[in-house]
């Protein structure tokens, strides 16, 4: 059975049809947005800043090789961090760009990247720091060669632990539903085929919400006065 959640505007009861709905009809949601909307410039430079920082942390990842045991799980997470604020900051402002992109997909690759990004959303919420990441960055084989090279993969067994513990403890239901998504699509797969997919999504999200290229157009006007 789906769960059930109040809506954040007007705190209906409702059955959302999916994960990141988070109030019950468009009229609750256009509410929200306007009563919490400041200052817009300011905004899509925090987004901006927020794309910028994520592109950067994933783009590291293939320098957290085999030999960087220690390092990984820092990598790993800060990856996580940023994918998970922008997706949670995209879903929240601007659902819309968020379905239209997402309509846009091939319709196989629509269900994989809702399902990367509800696993992503899984290790975010299971790990604990870095402490709790490094039992999800597990180290590959070395690639053709012998080269070390980035080859971390996303934990099979961290993942089953954490959904045993979420069943013992009668977890909600979307967790439950992010932990499958995690094993279904992340667990096992190289860390930069999981989050190059993300973040590809996310980012083409954010220019299709207005808020990058309105802001890079305020700047370069900024920029020439």
């Amino acid at each position: 059975m789906a769960e059930s959640r109040e809506c954040e505007q007007c705190g209906t009861v409702f059955v959302p049809r999916r994960e990141r709905a988070l109030f019950c009809c468009v009229r609750c949601r256009g509410a929200w947005n306007r009563a919490h909307l400041g200052d817009p410039l300011a905004e899509a430079s925090a987004l901006l800043w927020s794309v910028t920082a994520m592109s950067e942390a994933t783009a590291r990842l293939p320098q957290a090789g085999i030999g960087d045991r220690d390092q990984a799980p820092a990598v790993i997470g800060e990856a996580v961090w940023w994918v998970t604020l922008v997706d949670a900051t995209l879903v929240r402002h601007h659902p819309e760009a968020c379905d239209a992109v997402l309509a846009g997909q091939f319709a196989a690759q629509r269900p994989l990247i809702e399902q990367t990004l509800a696993g992503l959303r899984f290790v975010r919420n299971q790990a604990g720091g870095e402490a709790g990441l490094a039992r999800f960055a597990q180290a590959a084989a070395p690639g053709p060669g012998g080269r070390r090279r980035a080859a971390h993969r996303l934990a099979v067994e961290a993942g089953a632990a954490a959904g045993a513990g979420l069943a013992a403890a009668a977890a909600r239901a979307w967790e439950m539903t992010r932990y499958r998504a995690y094993q279904a699509q992340l667990a096992g797969h190289t860390i930069g085929e999981t989050f190059r997919q993300a973040a590809t999504f996310l980012t083409l999200t954010a220019a299709r919400a207005g808020s990058l290229a309105d802001l890079a157009s305020a700047h370069a006007h900024n920029g020439s006065n």
